[in-house]
């Protein structure tokens, strides 16, 4: 079973993170699915992502959890029956979860220079000519854009604007964290937001601070 990594972030919060390389087949033995996971996974015409819904199960019964522990509310959030917070992601080859009595958000994204041309839709880029070259401009980039859809997937409310309502605190690309905001209509909050790289990817995973409020 390659179970990538396993991050304990704090006493109540941990990270998974699950390496494809199963064949959907493989992936789907053993797992029980509830009907509308059943059919999610059955419309889906991608094998990677047939592959990726279904690691994401055994990314579950690594925290001691099922399929029938998780449901999804009409935003489309994810929820476990325990009340626990749980966010979920999943790119290319990798995928992961992370499970928190805060709340929490997490998103993978493979780095990739096309973000450089897609930058100026969801961060002010004129802030990044500081950095020594378009690596390290793609590298910070595709950070901040994982902070901000992991803040987004959190806070779950339609009309969010990375641009506009997302804010990520400037930070050094070797401190590896940071701290971002989200303010919309009458709701604001604070997140603390930690990085990982690895094999060409980069995970953001975003945990609520303790003195964020309505």
């Amino acid at each position: 079973m390659p179970l990538y990594k396993t991050i304990t972030v704090n006493n109540a919060t941990k990270v998974l993170i699950w390496k494809i390389e199963e064949s959907y087949d493989y992936l789907s033995d053993g797992i029980s699915l509830t009907n509308h996971c059943r059919e999610r996974v059955d419309s889906m015409k991608s094998d990677l992502h047939r592959r990726g819904f279904m690691s994401v199960r055994h990314l579950l019964a690594a925290a001691g959890y099922t399929d029938h522990d998780l449901y999804y509310d009409e935003k489309g959030k994810p929820h476990l029956t325990d009340d626990k917070f749980i966010s979920i992601t999943h790119s290319f080859i990798f995928s992961a979860i992370i499970i928190s009595d805060q709340e929490v958000g997490i998103d993978i994204e493979k780095q990739r220079q096309k973000i450089l041309k897609i930058a100026h839709k969801f961060t002010p880029i004129e802030e990044y000519r500081t950095l020594a070259n378009d690596d390290a401009v793609m590298r910070k980039l595709t950070m901040v854009w994982g902070a901000k859809e992991s803040l987004y997937k959190s806070f779950a409310r339609k009309g969010v604007s990375f641009l506009e309502h997302i804010y990520v605190e400037d930070f050094r690309l070797d401190d590896m964290k940071s701290t971002a905001e989200i303010s919309f209509e009458d709701k604001e909050e604070t997140y603390n937001v930690w990085f990982l790289e690895f094999e060409g990817f980069t995970c953001a995973y975003a945990l609520i601070s303790e003195k964020a409020g309505e």
